[in-house]
């Protein structure tokens, strides 16, 4: 009798053993386990991916500003309205609708020159449109309109912009993502790994600038053909 009870004592001890010796393995390999995904969660790599595209402006503004001057306010103010007309007739003759071109502001100042009363009249039209060529035809035309007695000053250069900037965002994002992997593949490459999912990912901002580097000014249009430019930081996992 007291044989069978040490028996028994002796096999349970030994499922008892049994058990814990599968347990610190199944907890050992689960251990080991997760410490090798944490060190593989660890293994990343940060690249740049850039994406350009050229585009043409979809909007040109041309603010002129011309001046006349003189000792009779009344007369320069004559002189002014005479400018304007000019130019309403010069934008009219290229084609504009005459609801393409609005005031943009007006100035006078006086001052008097050995006392004598001295007067200057600023004013400002601007011209707005979607139509890039025509707009072009008029900035390769001004200097008619100095011909014609009409002052230009400073800041009366054409500017070009291009509005579809959401249009291509997404196309662009893509075409980085696909430039910043192409950077982490050869990377892995050279390090005889692969690359893997998007740890994580920023998009930069995207910049649109003269494709030529021309810029505005006075007597200088700025260019209708820019360049959309976007970079995106990406960290790709590593297999």
């Amino acid at each position: 009798m007291e044989s069978r009870q040490v028996a028994r004592r002796e096999m349970g001890l030994w499922i008892a053993a049994l058990i814990l010796a599968v347990g610190i393995v199944i907890g050992g390999y689960l251990l080991g386990n997760g410490l090798l995904r944490a060190k593989q969660a660890d293994r990343a790599v940060t690249v740049r991916g850039l994406a350009e595209r050229n585009v043409t402006a979809d909007l040109a503004v041309w603010t002129l500003n011309y001046s006349e001057q003189g000792t009779d306010a009344a007369a320069a103010q004559a002189a002014i309205q005479r400018d304007t007309e000019t130019l309403r007739r010069f934008f009219a003759g290229l084609g504009f609708p005459a609801s393409a071109l609005a005031p943009a502001g007006v100035g006078v100042n006086q001052n008097f020159v050995n006392n004598v009363p001295h007067v200057t009249i600023t004013q400002r039209l601007q011209l707005r449109t979607t139509d890039i060529p025509r707009a072009r035809a008029a900035v390769a035309r001004q200097f008619d309109l100095i011909r014609q007695g009409v002052r230009l000053q400073e800041g009366s250069g054409m500017t070009y912009s291009f509005t579809r900037l959401n249009d291509i965002k997404p196309a662009m994002v893509a075409a980085a993502t696909r430039d910043a992997r192409a950077a982490a593949e050869q990377f892995a490459k050279d390090s005889g790994t692969g690359v893997g999912g998007i740890k994580s990912a920023t998009q930069g901002y995207f910049s649109v600038e003269a494709r030529d580097g021309e810029q505005g000014g006075y007597g200088v249009a700025d260019t209708p053909f820019k360049k959309v430019r976007v970079v995106t930081t990406v960290e790709f996992y590593l297999d």
